[in-house]
């Protein structure tokens, strides 16, 4: 019996790699992403413990210096968490940008996978067109051997 081989098997398996690396990349900018949104968090932790130091610091008796340090640091946290934001919206788009890439991977190898799959059928039908006709010459061998013996 014939094998079936897939005359662009090494395209096929070039385009599957490129989609394994494809995935990876996607997984590692997500993986960035939820790093960068935990800073976020922490910052903004940090915020609202400046702010309630701040507010006890107005309670208690006035410190001038002191509350004009927690304020400080209040605006200082206010423009980290922007510029996190900042970052955030880059690696958002860094993680675009690879899911992108990943579903163009899994595209072009599913396109390969289809012609293979369309080779393998043309192939199927070949080797039944072969087979029936090797039924077809074995059947007409058999009558016209039994057509003879009965002359």
């Amino acid at each position: 019996m014939a094998k079936f081989i897939f005359k662009m098997q090494n395209i096929l398996s070039v385009k599957e790699k490129l989609e394994d690396q494809a995935k990876a990349e996607y997984a590692l900018e997500l993986v960035k992403l939820r790093e960068e949104e935990e800073k976020k968090l922490l910052l903004e932790q940090k915020k609202l413990y400046y702010e309630d130091k701040l507010t006890t610091a107005l309670m208690d008796t006035l410190d001038l210096r002191r509350i004009r340090q927690l304020e400080d640091g209040i605006e200082g946290i206010k423009y980290d968490i922007y510029m996190q934001e900042l970052v955030i919206l880059q690696q958002e788009e860094a993680v675009e940008r690879a899911r992108e890439r990943l579903d163009e991977a899994m595209k072009e190898r599913k396109i390969y996978e289809k012609l293979k799959e369309r080779a393998f059928e043309t192939f199927k039908q070949e080797l039944n067109a072969a087979e029936q006709k090797e039924i077809d010459e074995l059947v007409s061998f058999r009558h016209g051997t039994t057509a003879e013996s009965e002359d």
